[in-house]
């Protein structure tokens, strides 16, 4: 059981269907006939958490009528992940629980995953990464690890052979402690090659400010995103499968 009353989400949900070939924002994207946010959701709810905000574009209207009742904050520039995240700083002043932010594009993550999330946090750690390995781990950021502590993450094109050979890759979803999360990213500066505030650089700052970080393991079908629409075929074709195991 998780403690729902300290505990908070932030759903990153502002992304553009582009890539889609849609005018539909990507988190209206259909999965097993309910837009992709919706099953985010409704894991969230039945996790009994109620605190759920969601980061929305400026024209992200449809998105607020989906998450609804759920509280809305506007990104009004999309300037990184990091920059979502501070955009729902407002919905969490003098919040003391745990903070989850989530990408709307991956339905499938589960309540038991989210819950070792949660229970890694409460270990001590202030940042928990959720972990996964790929078959093919090229393109995604390793996570670096000694034991349970996280060390860093490293992007593919930034590693060293050394590094190039872990398989342990970042999903993307994450647990903060709430009395932390947006000191930390207030903290991460813009200076790369695309001038973005990344969520990821919330490691480095935190074990900078002498924070500890972690990370824990899901499987590769729950860190399943849609970007193009074929990754969203194998988001349907994943969906099918669970709900036919779980029928089994």
């Amino acid at each position: 059981m998780v403690n729902s009353d300290e505990i908070g989400a932030i759903i990153l949900g502002a992304g553009k269907g582009t890539r889609m070939k849609s005018d539909l924002p990507k988190v209206l994207m259909p999965v097993g006939g309910k837009p992709m946010i919706r099953h985010i959701i409704d894991t969230l709810e039945d996790l009994k958490i109620n605190k759920i905000v969601t980061v929305i574009s400026p024209d992200g209207a449809a998105v607020k009528q989906v998450v609804a009742p759920h509280t809305t904050c506007v990104q009004e520039k999309q300037l990184g992940t990091g920059h979502a995240v501070l955009a729902a700083s407002s919905e969490f002043v003098g919040f003391k629980g745990d903070i989850l932010v989530i990408f709307g594009d991956q339905p499938l993550y589960t309540k038991a995953s989210i819950r070792k999330l949660l229970k890694r946090r409460a270990q001590g750690y202030s940042v928990v990464c959720m972990g996964f390995r790929p078959a093919d781990p090229a393109r995604y950021g390793r996570l670096v690890m000694d034991g349970d502590d996280l060390k860093r993450i490293v992007e593919f094109k930034d590693a060293t052979d050394e590094e190039k050979a872990i398989t342990f890759c970042n999903s993307g979803i994450m647990c903060f402690d709430g009395t932390k999360l947006f000191e930390i990213l207030g903290a991460i500066t813009n200076a790369n090659a695309a001038q973005e505030y990344y969520l990821t650089d919330a490691v480095e700052i935190a074990l900078r400010k002498g924070l500890k970080c972690s990370a824990v393991e899901c499987s590769v079908e729950e860190a399943s995103a849609a970007n193009t629409l074929e990754e969203l075929a194998l988001l349907e074709e994943l969906y099918k499968k669970r709900c036919a195991e779980n029928e089994a």
